[in-house]
Formats: C-alpha cells, structure tokens, sequence
C-alpha cells in the first residue's frame, strides 16, 4: 500500500495530537545528537546500516527490526554511509495509549518493560512482522491519501498497531537477538540504580563506593557510553523525572525534594534553563492544557 515519503524533520515535539506518523528515505548521512522526547516512540527499520544507541546500549540494526522508546530514554540513532536509510516513524502520545488500555490488556507494556527488564528491540517472527509493517503502511496511506473516514480509519489502526507490538514483545526471543546488542554490563547496573533512585545521593563518590568501582574508569565509560557525563545525565533524567511529576499536579517543592535537588533555586535554574520556563508556569500550563484538550 502506497504512501508518501516525507523529508526529515529535526523537531522533537508533536504538532498534532494522539500520534504522528513519518516514512523516510534518505541517500546523505544524518547525524541526530542525543535526546528525548514527551511522546513515545516506534521506529521501523526497513534499510541502512544503523546502530542505535539507547540508555547506553547500542543494538545493532537488521531490516525489520522494531524499535521501542518510551519518554524518560536518552537515545540517538548512528547512521553508517553507503546504502538507502529507510524507516517509519511513529510518534505516540502517551495519553492515547491510556485512553485505549483496559483492565485487562495494558498496551503500555511493551513501552515500559521493554526497557526495564529487557531490550529496546524488538525482532517478532515473520508473520507478526509482516501484519505490523503492514498495518503502519496502512496507517501511512489514511495520513497521506485522505478520504471518507480517513479519520476513524487512522485510530482503528493504530489502537491495532500497539496491540500486535506487544505481542511482538512477547513474541521476541531475547536470546536471539543478544549478539545484536552491545552493552557494559556494570555501567548497565549503575544506570539501573540512578533511574530508580533519582531522589537519593548520586555523587561520583557514592557511585564509585557503591559499585565498587573507580572514580576515573565511571567518569570515562560513562560518558562513553552514554554522551553524557555522569553529571549531567543524572541531572537531565531527574528534570524529566520533575516534568513528569508537574504534569501530575506534584507541588514544587515536593518536586524539587523527589528529584534530588537539595537546593529549591538551583531546582529552578536548572528547570529553566533546560525546558525555557519556571517550573510553578509549567505546572499551570500543564492544568489549562487538561482544561482544554481533557488530558
């Protein structure tokens, strides 16, 4: 099924709601820095020679593979010259996929514990791969051919997308794709530790003794494997960790305390400086954005 392929788009914020939806083919290399993004994100790989490097593992890419992540990652692909680049792209509110969860089938999963206790990639049999590529290019032809319907079509789709990845991740056999995935297994233990302790001490000093590692071989893999030094990757995942818990109507100060910021006006500078306003005005933007779109 046909669909028009798009020029790359270097923003990473959604302009429309629910989702978005990309298919790109490239000839030049593009070199995309380090980043994340409020949405959730699922990436087909159809052509080229990718690594892509997330949280400080780096999968190394094959035609068909599927890419999970989710809006608390730092990630970034490394694009190898000499063939075709070619993948889609889908951008997911993360509110869509509550609306569309139920009791019995959360479609968050293979989002979250992907990443937590297993891969970003995902490598399902041919026939789930199949129907997945083949729904996505079907959700590519209603956003690019629009018709009667085009707009419930478009929904119908992607509520059935989410729900074949994550039988996809529960299809995708971890021992097969290992030797595709490369990764230090002690800086992945410590990466571990900072996200689910990013309100408590994190100093080099803490780190070192904790792991048992030293100060000089953390700083230098750390920032090897990740592009980021310790300092500010603890610092960009505890102002994610402050987003997060602003847009939940957490009071500042609480926030400041849960995140790990000892110092209320360091706290403040650092969340400007990062996103552009005041942590106390995103919180009210956050509450008239409710008032106005019902999430």
């Amino acid at each position: 099924m046909k669909t028009l392929e798009q020029s790359f788009t270097p923003r990473q914020y959604m302009v429309t709601p629910d989702f978005e939806f990309f298919h790109y083919i490239d000839e030049s290399v593009l070199n995309v820095e380090y980043h994340n993004h409020e949405f959730y994100e699922v990436y087909l790989f159809i052509s080229g020679k990718v690594t892509y490097v997330i949280e400080g593992k780096s999968y190394i890419l094959r035609p068909g593979d599927i890419v999970l992540i989710n809006n608390s990652e730092l990630h970034k692909p490394i694009i190898e010259t000499g063939e075709l680049y070619e993948r889609i792209v889908i951008w997911l509110d993360p509110n869509y996929i509550k609306e569309q969860s139920t009791d019995g089938t959360n479609l968050f999963m293979c989002f979250e514990s992907s990443s937590k206790n297993r891969y970003n990639l995902l490598r399902p049999k041919a026939e789930i791969a199949e129907h997945i590529r083949d729904i996505a290019n079907k959700i590519g032809h209603e956003c690019s051919f629009i018709s009667y319907g085009s707009n419930i079509l478009k929904k119908v789709y992607l509520t059935e997308l989410i729900i074949y990845l994550n039988k996809a991740y529960l299809d995708t056999n971890d021992e097969e794709i290992e030797t595709d995935i490369k990764y230090n297994h002690q800086l992945n233990m410590i990466l571990k530790y900072i996200n689910e302790n990013l309100g408590e001490d994190l100093s080099l000093e803490t780190l070192s003794s904790r792991f048992f590692i030293s100060k000089y071989y953390l700083l230098r893999e750390f920032t090897k494997q990740t592009g980021y030094t310790i300092h500010k990757y603890i610092q960009k995942k505890r102002l994610i960790m402050a987003k997060k818990l602003l847009r939940e109507f957490t009071p500042v100060t609480e926030v400041c305390m849960r995140c790990g910021f000892g110092d209320y006006s360091n706290f403040i500078r650092a969340f400007k400086k990062e996103f552009g306003t005041s942590p106390r005005k995103f919180s009210i933007q956050s509450k008239s954005d409710i008032n106005i779109f019902g999430h």
